[in-house]
């Protein structure tokens, strides 16, 4: 536990920045926030972390988790802790992590995927988040990001996945929507969720058995034309009230767990 008394304490000074997104990825780190986000990053050994800045209040809550820590753990009062951030860190612990290459799917990345997570053009970091969490709820091995997709590794997309942003792995999509078509030749049954109502209704929509991708889009626009034409099944979630669409999230999540019994 390394105490900091000061602002300007160049040891801390990236934390400094954690809300400048050209700073971080031009640092090629990202930032983990939260005491649960981070006791979770801890223990998972394919991420680097590269520090921590707690308050003693959170430094007694995480407790074993730090004494495993490889990393230095800086001790902050919280003020200090949110003239640094620039904002009340309320949980009072944050982490700067190291990024991995972007990866491309391939067939290697596919091979060892059953159940797949595909989102294109969903950029807002709470649905970000909120896919990963139902993701890694779902049993599902690969996202696999399309255009326009918003960073899982984004601060608050980290923190709405509970971090399952950190633990289910994801890969872009690269060409699109050939990615797709790689999909299918890798055998998997690639399912679009739309509100459509010329879409088959979840229950009865005659998916084989075996791999299958769920494709999901960004809410009000949804799929694009060309990703529900590469698609092999076009299903919608069938809805009683007066409403025609769900939160991208929930849809998601209903689909993940009806073909997680398969």
């Amino acid at each position: 536990m390394i105490p900091v008394d000061g602002f300007d304490d160049p040891r801390v000074a990236d934390y400094r920045h954690i809300a400048d997104l050209p700073h971080l990825q031009a640092r090629s780190i990202f930032v983990a926030e939260g005491r649960l986000v981070v006791q979770r990053l801890l223990a998972l050994p394919q991420w680097h972390t590269e520090s921590i800045l707690v308050t003693k209040a959170a430094a007694d809550s995480l407790g074993a988790a730090l004494d495993a820590a490889r990393a230095p753990i800086y001790v902050a009062d919280q003020s200090l802790m949110n003239a640094i951030a620039g904002f009340n860190i309320h949980r009072g612990c944050l982490a700067l992590v190291s990024r991995v290459p972007a990866r491309v799917i391939d067939r290697s990345v596919i091979a060892r995927a059953r159940r797949i997570l595909i989102l294109e053009g969903v950029n807002n970091p709470d649905n970000v988040g909120g896919l990963f969490r139902s993701a890694d709820a779902f049993g599902v091995d690969l996202v696999v990001l399309g255009p326009d997709c918003g960073d899982p590794l984004y601060r608050k997309a980290i923190r709405t996945s509970m971090a399952s942003a950190l633990s289910v792995p994801f890969a872009a999509a690269g060409s699109w929507p050939a990615a797709i078509g790689e999909l299918r030749d890798a055998g998997f049954q690639v399912v679009a969720l739309t509100p459509a109502e010329s879409a088959t209704p979840l229950p009865h929509a005659n998916v084989p058995p075996g791999k299958i991708a769920v494709m999901v889009g960004a809410e009000g626009a949804g799929l694009s034309a060309a990703a529900l034409a590469a698609a092999d099944f076009r299903v919608r979630v069938p809805m009683r009230g007066a409403i025609d669409s769900l939160n991208v999230t929930t849809a998601a999540s209903i689909a993940l767990y009806h073909f997680s019994l398969h």
